[in-house]
């Protein structure tokens, strides 16, 4: 395929480095990309090709008008390319195979091809994965992906209306199964509620969080698929009803030991018949062994590679003053190399927010890089939030500049003040919204631009400086929203 790259002055050297010897490049007569029309792109073409039999061309990601016209002329697909010159390194390569767009630019478009691409892979490896426990169809081991297990802390404790909520949330946000916390003075009557709340609201598997016999029998006889946990104070007690009923086990040691009570209760619950177990070594928080729970969990996998591993991450991130992601992220990584079927969370505090949804990308990581033989980089998929892993063109300072100053002054505007607030996890679901209030008139929308767009449509603003403000608060609160972060009006971001 023969493509052209049409730029600017100002980008063609960065275009060139980006191209080699994939395309040629035309400079068009503009110093900005961005600000090429289709009059300028044919006078380009017009002089250097007195003979055009390209049948490609890219225009900069960030151009706004319509090439129809250009392209009639020309008998050539003209297609957006990617917003920063450095993409088309990226881009380029796939221009055979994929149909490019006129509205979305190509490092878009193409890392949403990326993306699908990655999942469906994903999906594809977990229907050929062989697993030795399977729960509702999920696989559970094996070579099948670790599935997210997201704890509702005190689900026993909460009204039916919160705790529906709370399942609605963990699903959206990408749980495998939900596990149900039991309170300290939880009853019977507390757990047969929240079971039957849970299977009002969720088809994933469930299981309950207690070590009180009573209250793991009643959750056996109301169909709970798991049981976290068990050691040796409870299963002479309760290892014939989970056996009788094919409930999975997850065992644990005795509390203060080690290696040696896990095996021995993992044989206790063998002998009472408990075939679907899976192994908690318990990973310990930093500052608390840590490095030698992680060589014990190592040592357990290699002894007994065919025993599913239970991995509590959120003994980790809960117990660290650290943005969880790249937390969640290492430790996926090294769960993973240690056997890890279940990857555990509470998502609890609100530092941990997001939590669900890390694990469950990061495992998707993981298996992709498993797949690959490789790094989990460059996988179609990633967990970079905040940074970046490419550096965009930075500006140069002229010579002569104005320096910016705050006004000394703000006139209020005669159309009225507007707050502007966050609302996240509408109704369970993972989107939330911003919420724009002026006098009785209410405006919620997913992103800045649609949210002010309709505050000027509808004439709430009429001064300059103030619908300025709007924008800059607008923006923040989109990102509070994207980065499940709060938001208050006039606060630094």
């Amino acid at each position: 395929m023969n493509i052209l790259i049409a730029t600017g002055r100002l980008a063609e050297h960065t275009v060139r480095n980006a191209v080699g010897d994939l395309a040629e490049v035309l400079v068009v007569d503009t110093k900005i990309a961005a600000f090429i029309t289709p009059r300028k792109l044919l006078t380009a073409i017009a002089e250097k090709f007195p003979s055009f039999d390209h049948d490609l061309i890219f225009i900069p990601g960030l151009v706004s008008g319509h090439f129809e016209k250009a392209e009639k002329e020309l008998g050539c697909k003209i297609r957006l390319g990617p917003k920063h010159a450095y993409d088309l390194v990226f881009v380029l390569p796939f221009a055979q195979n994929i149909e490019f767009s006129k509205e979305v630019p190509a490092c878009e478009l193409l890392a949403d091809v990326r993306r699908t691409m990655a999942l469906e892979k994903v999906q594809e490896l977990e229907e050929a994965a062989i697993a030795p426990i399977g729960i509702r169809g999920m696989k559970i081991g094996g070579n099948s992906r670790m599935k997210v297990l997201a704890e509702v802390v005190d689900a026993t404790g909460l009204d039916t209306e919160s705790l529906a909520l709370r399942i609605r949330s963990f699903e959206a946000k990408g749980a495998d199964m939900i596990d149900l916390g039991a309170s300290l003075h939880a009853t019977p009557a507390d757990v047969k509620r929240a079971i039957e709340v849970a299977r009002c609201e969720t088809a994933l598997p469930l299981s309950i969080d207690t070590l009180d016999p009573v209250l793991i029998r009643e959750a056996v006889d109301c169909g709970i698929d798991m049981v976290l946990s068990l050691d040796s104070t409870n299963i002479e007690s309760v290892g014939h009803d989970l056996a009788a009923s094919d409930v999975v086990a997850i065992v644990i040691p005795d509390p203060g030991e080690g290696s040696m009570s896990l095996m021995k209760n993992i044989g206790l619950a063998r002998a009472a018949g408990v075939e679907q177990l899976i192994a908690d070594p318990v990973l310990d928080p930093i500052g608390h062994g840590i490095a030698d729970s992680i060589v014990r969990y190592m040592d357990f996998h290699k002894t007994n590679p065919d025993i599913p591993v239970f991995f509590g991450i959120g003994n980790v991130t809960e117990l660290i003053d650290a943005d969880c992601t790249g937390v969640n992220a290492t430790l996926c990584g090294i769960g993973a190399d240690l056997g890890a079927s279940i990857l555990f969370t509470p998502e609890y505090s609100t530092k941990t927010r997001g939590s669900i949804g890390e694990l469950k990308r990061a495992s998707q990581m993981m298996v992709l890089a498993e797949e690959r033989q490789s790094c989990p980089k460059d996988l179609g998929i990633d967990l970079i939030e905040i940074k970046e892993k490419r550096r965009r063109m930075d500006g140069n300072l002229p010579q002569s500049f104005v320096r910016a100053e705050k006004s000394k002054m703000w006139i209020p505007d005669p159309m009225g003040s507007i707050r502007i607030s966050i609302v996240p996890d509408i109704h369970g679901k993972k989107e939330g919204c911003i919420l724009a209030e002026h006098d009785s008139t209410s405006i919620a929308g997913s992103t800045a631009r649609e949210v002010i767009d309709t505050i000027l449509n509808m004439g709430l603003v009429s001064r300059m400086e103030h619908a300025a403000y709007l924008g800059q608060e607008l923006e923040k609160a989109e990102l509070a929203l994207k980065n499940g972060r709060s938001y208050a009006q006039d606060d630094d971001f």
